[in-house]
């Protein structure tokens, strides 16, 4: 749903290409550690067991080049990691018991499971595997310890057997603690390495835009003269026209056209000066909730929209920031304007300021029409660019400019017939402070 949304969905089959690539090379290991073994030691349970570890082996190889097609044909890469990982935590059970059981000092293939079903899968996939985890250890020493199951293994049956019930509750809970312990904080560190991946990708196509912008700014300066300079000389000389020669229906109309025309080419040339080089303006501190409701109540007057769309609010009270209040009415109006916009029949729209920290208020304007296609969401900011049939393009690239100019910038989110999430931040200030 965000505009990263193409972009995290190939980083997650980037990151299921290298645990597949992965899992073919631990199988690799695990089969020449297997056949060292086995002639180093001919004797040891695993030499006994040797036939269900190759079997093991095998599957391993079979499965690596069966995920590979899965992946190139589309399935669901969530639905396919958390499968992976699924099968990879019954292998690494089998592992443990075809190595001791109790014994076995292959347990720690747990914690490499779950270590990377938080780089894939995030907080939530690597709790569950943490849970799943523990449910096939438990299962696992009970079983053993109950007599049922003897791993391939000399005395590790006999050894967990005269361990007394809550010794191997004991074991259990520990590892337990220790699986989720280990799910908790490398699930903390995935989600501190997506934020930070996905703020570098922001910033970069920041950098991009503001390069672009510059180049903008230096042509649409000496531009934008050129073009007003002309037109006000033009303007004048019709209105001299208008008032010297006789009046005539025909021709006052088609000065008026002209006057129109005119006044649109002055406007639209003053709006992408605005976008391409925008002024500092007159930053003072202001209410932010109140000027919000003032530029709320200065759109619902438009006529054409109250039948059509419902405005909601969720603003918060009582937060100052220092900007220019005619900027922060602007960029508003337009990020509303473009919201109706893309509700073609009866929508709703919702505007909310939420303070976020550190020390600073996220603004978030959302409506549910037809959203943005992801593939032309990097092209929105440029000026003139629009899928509106009368448009000029310049709307979201002065609200881009003008965030600029006091270091803030605008994040998208949207899903094509679900709507659209535009949200910048603020940086909160004490109204009673003074400059």
């Amino acid at each position: 749903m965000i505009i990263l949304s193409a972009t995290t969905e190939n980083d997650l089959k980037s990151k299921m290409r290298w645990l597949i690539s992965g899992r073919f090379l631990f199988a690799v290991l695990l089969l020449v550690s297997t056949v060292v073994f086995q002639l180093s030691n001919p004797g040891s349970p695993v030499s006994e067991a040797r036939t269900d570890l190759y079997v093991l082996i095998f599957l391993l190889f079979v499965l690596s080049p069966v995920y590979f097609v899965w992946l190139k044909l589309g399935v669901k890469k969530t639905a396919l990691a958390y499968g992976q990982i699924i099968v990879d935590t019954c292998f690494v059970t089998w592992i443990i018991f075809l190595t001791g059981g109790f014994s076995s000092f292959f347990s720690f293939l747990y914690i490499m499971v779950i270590i990377y079903s938080s780089i894939l899968l995030y907080r939530r996939g690597s709790l569950v595997m943490a849970a799943l985890c523990s449910l096939q250890y438990a299962v696992l020493m009970q079983l053993e310890h109950m007599g049922f199951l003897d791993p391939a293994s000399g005395n590790s049956a006999v050894d967990i057997v005269n361990f007394s019930g809550i010794q191997v509750f004991y074991k259990i809970s520990i590892t337990t603690m220790a699986f989720f312990a280990v799910a908790l904080l490398s699930s903390v560190l995935s989600e501190q390495a997506r934020k930070t991946k996905k703020e570098l990708r922001v910033m970069e196509e920041q950098i991009k835009r503001v390069e672009k912008m510059a180049y903008l700014g230096e042509m649409a300066a000496n531009l934008a003269h050129e073009i007003k300079n002309p037109l006000a000389s033009l303007a004048g000389s019709i209105q001299l026209l208008r008032e010297e020669v006789v009046y005539d229906p025909g021709h006052d109309k088609l000065m008026q056209i002209v006057l129109r025309e005119t006044d649109r080419l002055s406007s639209l040339s003053s709006n992408f000066l605005l976008c391409a080089r925008p002024q500092r303006g007159n930053p003072e501190k202001i209410n932010l909730g109140t000027a919000l409701k003032e530029t709320v109540e200065l759109f619902e007057k438009d006529h054409t929209l109250k039948k059509r769309i419902g405005i909601e609010t969720e603003i918060a009270s009582d937060i100052w920031v220092e900007m220019d209040p005619l900027h922060l009415r602007q960029i508003t109006l337009n990020l509303l304007l473009n919201a109706s916009e893309a509700i073609e029949k009866k929508g709703t729209i919702k505007i909310a300021s939420t303070p976020v920290k550190p020390n600073a208020v996220e603004v978030s304007i959302m409506d549910n029409g037809s959203g943005i296609k992801k593939e032309i969401i990097p092209s929105i900011f440029d000026p003139f660019f629009t899928t509106k049939p009368s448009g000029t393009g310049l709307g979201l690239s002065i609200v881009h400019s003008l965030l600029d100019s006091c270091n803030s910038i605008l994040e998208v989110e949207s899903e094509v017939n679900r709507g659209t999430i535009m949200r910048f931040k603020l940086k909160r200030v004490d109204p009673s402070i003074a400059n």
